[in-house]
């Protein structure tokens, strides 16, 4: 193969310029592998998004191998991102080009070239648990779990609020805005507690 054609990709398929941080290994060897990877990261999933609806769109691309679901390494749960792994280049080429950038459950997926998957990296690097970029959100995010984990953690909210209904969804009173204002406070919580 010549190195014209080894590097020459269609713009959709192109590798981005991310690079693992954590790959064992050089620079070039992560870029050999990822140019003959048959396996794809997933990112900006929505938290409840299932397996069985990630491999029902991936799977018009060609046949998927397995999927390896991003879990939140404290809790346990999706945390947003997964692998797809296919059984063949050119089927992970096409999800490249016609899933990327595609909307499931009412979110814009992104897909880019992974070394393929290894045990342990089905768990996100945040310092929470979950990924790094849901740290540091700052927008309330209803597929993501809500505000990022430190703008929650700087509001004395933890991620209960968001899902369960008995934690109260208004910030935590202080006790100068409760003598402040004693009548506001509670129908805020009644309003906010209402289904």
């Amino acid at each position: 193969m010549s190195k014209r054609k080894y590097f020459d990709t269609s713009k959709s398929v192109r590798l981005s310029t991310y690079r693992d941080q954590h790959f064992k290994g050089s620079q070039n060897e992560q870029e050999k592998r990822l140019l003959s990877s048959s396996t794809l990261y997933v990112g900006n999933l929505a938290f409840y998004t299932r397996e069985e609806q990630i491999h029902e769109l991936f799977s018009r691309a060609g046949d998927v191998k397995r999927i390896v679901m991003g879990l939140d390494k404290i809790k346990r749960t999706p945390c947003g991102f997964c692998f797809v792994e296919f059984y063949t280049r050119s089927d992970a080429e096409n999800a490249m080009r016609y899933v990327n950038g595609t909307r499931l459950d009412d979110r814009v997926i992104r897909t880019d070239w992974d070394v393929g998957f290894q045990e342990g990296r089905q768990y996100g690097r945040g310092k929470s648990g979950g990924q790094v970029r849901d740290e540091y959100r700052v927008d309330y995010d209803p597929g993501r779990g809500g505000y990022g984990k430190i703008i929650m953690q700087k509001m004395g909210q933890d991620d209960r609020m968001f899902t369960d209904p008995s934690v109260p969804v208004a910030p935590a009173a202080t006790a100068a805005s409760t003598a402040a204002a004693p009548s506001a406070a509670a129908p805020a919580a009644a309003t906010t507690a209402a289904p």
